[in-house]
């Protein structure tokens, strides 16, 4: 019992007398000059103190005329050795020249702090940071959607010294890449060039993927040099009907009829059109995705003949549009589904008015037919001849290609 009680009262003096000892120790600043700037071999010092209880830690640094700088500030830690890197920024600004006091302050409870203090000396810092010059975001508001409507947005600012640059998009909450152009991109010591830089943004439609949900963002550039120096510049951009475009053929199924001669035959594989006569075909088409598509004339019915296409009906290609084409074995025109037809007839698609030009759309879930018909009056380059439907995507892609494709044998 005795044995116990002694045990216990060293245990409490031996406490007792860890616990009034030093808090803070061995501060030393490692070198005691730097000089930060790019390439610098003497760019940082270190900073080394030891706690011998937990306790929480500030570190600041105080200039000639009495100004504090917070470098670390009320951060916990456990009892041990510490070293903190400084490499001369506070606050996303290298410090000017001149001299400093350096000082570590351990806080183990509101009565008890210890401060020890060490001389820094300063001197050819670069403290100027880069700067983000003619910095724009055009347009403000776009629909990333590839209807080709304000589809893209373009980021330009002139970098005024080497930095590294991250440009993103933010809610506050989340946070989209946007890549610069590859016409623009000049990296060297995973810096950015001083110079012009360009960003083109699509909001991830181009790779198929879902865009940022729509609402308003903060376009932001951070630029940060070689020794710390930070800048940052913002922009508002809107995104609005923002998704990825989706139309299918139904059941990938076109009804064939050829027109003409009172004894034309139809045979279940091949279709018998005599020269000078008709082919004609019907699909149906629904929007099956979160936006409307834009399309455009002919409307569906017209006729073509074989010598003529799209163009001759000056109804020419533009980006992101959607139309049926039909298509054939032996095309001689240079491109596919000279033939083309808009999706659904103007009365049933939605008439938009966009700077004074109005436009097409089929909206999501509407279903409409389309028919297109060929008069073939130029003789084919052998008489069996495939024909076949497209979905297109103008400038984008083919959605759907060689639908249900049919034997057409020409009678001349």
């Amino acid at each position: 019992m005795i044995q116990r009680f002694f045990a216990v009262l060293f245990f409490l003096l031996a406490t007792s007398a860890c616990s009034s000892g030093a808090l803070l120790s061995n501060v030393i600043l490692t070198p005691d000059a730097i000089s930060p700037f790019a390439g610098s071999v003497n760019a940082a010092t270190t900073i080394h103190y030891t706690l011998a209880r937990p306790a929480t830690v500030s570190i600041y640094f105080v200039d000639a005329q009495g100004n504090r700088k917070e470098f670390r500030k009320d951060q916990l830690r456990a009892a041990g050795s510490y070293n903190a890197l400084f490499s001369g920024a506070i606050d996303n600004r290298v410090l000017s020249d001149g001299k400093y006091t350096v000082v570590i302050e351990a806080k183990e409870s509101a009565t008890q702090v210890e401060k020890i203090e060490k001389q820094l000396t300063i001197n050819q810092a670069d403290s100027t940071p880069p700067e983000l010059t003619n910095y724009t975001v055009f347009p403000d508001r776009f629909t990333p959607n590839q209807d080709g409507i304000d589809d893209r947005v373009a980021v330009r600012y002139y970098l005024t010294k080497p930095a590294k640059i991250d440009v993103y998009l933010s809610d506050g909450k989340n946070r989209f890449e946007i890549a610069e152009k590859k016409t623009t991109l000049c990296i060297e010591n995973e810096m950015s060039c001083v110079g012009p830089h360009e960003y083109d943004y699509d909001g991830g439609i181009d790779l198929f993927a879902t865009p940022p949900p729509d609402g308003t963002y903060d376009v932001i550039v951070d630029a940060v040099d070689a020794v710390g120096n930070r800048t940052r510049a913002s922009k508002k951009l809107t995104i609005a009907e923002g998704g990825i475009p989706r139309a299918t053929i139904k059941n990938s199924g076109v009804d064939w009829s050829p027109m003409g001669l009172p004894s034309l035959k139809t045979q279940p594989t091949a279709i018998i059109v005599p020269l000078g006569n008709t082919l004609t075909f019907t699909v149906t088409v629904e929007n099956v995705g979160p936006v409307p598509i834009r399309t455009k004339g002919p409307e569906p019915g017209t006729l073509y003949t074989t010598s003529e296409n799209f163009n001759t009906k000056q109804q020419y290609e533009e980006p992101g549009i959607w139309r049926i084409g039909l298509d054939s074995q032996g095309n001689s025109f240079g491109r596919a589904y000279p033939y083309r037809w808009q999706v659904g007839a103007s009365k049933e698609l939605k008439r938009v008015v966009i700077d004074g030009k109005e436009y097409l759309y089929l909206m999501p879930g509407q279903r409409v037919t389309v028919s297109g018909s060929v008069r073939i009056v130029d003789k084919p380059p052998r008489t069996n001849v495939a024909y076949w439907v497209g979905l297109i995507q103008e400038d984008v892609r083919i959605v759907e290609d060689h639908v249900e494709p049919k034997q057409v044998t020409v009678e001349f």
